[in-house]
């Protein structure tokens, strides 16, 4: 899998990309992500600008067609992209099933938004998506593209030690994860639930999906809606 991220501000995906889950997927050559100075783009050779006023007034930047155009252009004249996506805050919510459906694409491209956002005209003719980790505003689109990629990549098989850990994470059958627990077995007057203890596989797993009910009913009902 190859992921192309095309940005303002490269550095802020230095740290990111190169740490944990990701990097260990990167040096498995499990995936392959490329990061794009947008600026590198810019006809201005010299302020390397890729932002200008809006057309008919108001307050803020809007970002530059022709920079995102060539930027774009050049990626798919190497190679075929699945999907181009667009961090946007008013575009469809990220969510668990979309990182399944997006971890089994061969190449995809994330444009990372900044200032009041791009030229219309690149969402309508040269974006195929347009994704939201949220309903509120950043300052720009590094966040949201980091948090799609660490979602998407975990679940390339191989780039987790246990495969099924990602299988059971929350999310997963519209469902939250259940507790868990580890040693010692009791602390401070806690204990761990007696179920977890008795070793009885089919027991513990009933545990686990009744808890994992219960809690979506409480904390995420939602969730349970999506059935």
């Amino acid at each position: 899998m190859r992921i192309d991220i095309i940005t303002l501000l490269p550095e802020l995906l230095d740290s990111f990309l190169n740490h944990s889950i990701v990097k260990r997927a990167k040096s498995k050559g499990l995936v392959e992500i490329e990061v794009h100075n947008l600026r590198d783009f810019s006809s201005d050779e010299r302020h390397r600008r890729v932002d200008d006023y809006p057309f008919g007034g108001g307050a803020g930047m809007v970002m530059q067609i022709e920079p995102i155009f060539k930027a774009i252009k050049k990626l798919t004249s190497e190679r075929q992209y699945d999907e181009i996506i667009y961090t946007s805050p008013d575009g469809e919510m990220f969510d668990q099933p979309m990182a399944n459906s997006l971890s089994m694409k061969e190449n995809i491209i994330i444009l990372c938004g900044h200032y009041k956002g791009v030229d219309q005209r690149v969402r309508d003719f040269l974006i195929t998506r347009e994704i939201s980790i949220g309903s509120f505003v950043l300052t720009g689109g590094e966040l949201p593209a980091a948090v799609m990629t660490d979602a998407i990549v975990r679940l390339i098989p191989g780039a987790i030690g246990d495969e099924q850990s990602a299988l059971s994470d929350s999310f997963q059958d519209n469902l939250l994860a259940p507790p868990q627990y580890t040693r010692p077995a009791e602390f401070n007057g806690w204990r761990v639930p007696d179920v977890l203890l008795s070793g009885h596989e089919a027991n513990i797993e009933n545990w686990r999906l009744q808890q994992s009910i219960e809690r979506t009913q409480r904390l995420r009902p939602d969730l349970l809606e999506k059935e």
